[in-house]
């Protein structure tokens, strides 16, 4: 049988080298833990790559377009706080936050079996005693957690987005969702949902602009008194 490599460079599976301007963001944002998140890169060049959780055209921009473009919002997480990752796939943005945030609790809320095992082996081979990976379609977590923050990245547009985030928070804290250009139209199609689950305060931010090339832009959205 012959493989089918259509698709598939000579580099796929080998994680990108880290340098220049990527390298000073990456050592200002993960700090004495930038081993560890070389670590979680290689797992998902490789691994990662094998099991589907990501393509092969990502594996050269893991560090620009994912691992850094998530980890960057870990400046808008209170101190010692719990934050559920609804659809954390491949990690991204909860493994993220983890690394560059020992002091964050993160539950990875993931439906799908096969990446709820490859998070669990990669949690385990990193040490990270921060994490909790749970098996569970988000509307189905609501009581089984208690987050003071929500985060989500390429799960759905926010109109859907905010009626199986906000409940997780129980009446108090912040939805922190990772978005893109259409931002202010995702809030604008969503303002309905955002008043029937208690949101309110929408704010679009642009963070990571004195660090990245392509900063990243997240929606906070707040429930109560956050």
């Amino acid at each position: 049988m012959v493989q089918d490599l259509s698709g598939v460079t000579p580099d796929d599976g080998v994680p990108p080298v880290l340098e220049g301007a990527e390298l000073a963001a990456a050592q200002q944002i993960f700090g004495e833990r930038l081993g560890l998140a070389q670590q979680y890169v290689e797992h998902l060049a490789t691994s990662g790559l094998e099991r589907g959780l990501i393509g092969p055209r990502e594996v050269p921009r893991l560090w620009s377009r994912h691992v850094l473009n998530c980890a960057v919002i870990e400046s808008e997480f209170a101190g010692n706080a719990t934050v559920a990752d609804v659809g954390s796939g491949a990690g991204l943005p909860g493994l993220c936050l983890a690394l560059a945030r020992p002091d964050l609790t993160l539950v990875l809320i993931e439906p799908l079996e096969r990446r709820v095992v490859w998070l669990e082996e990669v949690v385990a081979d990193l040490g990270l005693d921060n994490v909790r990976v749970l098996r569970s379609r988000a509307e189905q977590a609501v009581g089984h957690v208690n987050a003071d923050y929500v985060t989500a990245r390429a799960v759905s547009a926010l109109s859907k987005l905010v009626p199986i985030t906000l409940p997780l928070l129980g009446g108090s804290g912040s939805l922190v969702a990772i978005k893109g250009r259409s931002a202010a139209e995702e809030v604008e199609n969503a303002v309905k949902a955002i008043k029937k689950y208690r949101g309110h305060s929408p704010e679009i931010k642009v963070i990571g602009e004195a660090l990245l090339e392509e900063p990243t832009t997240v929606v906070r959205i707040a429930v109560g008194a956050a």
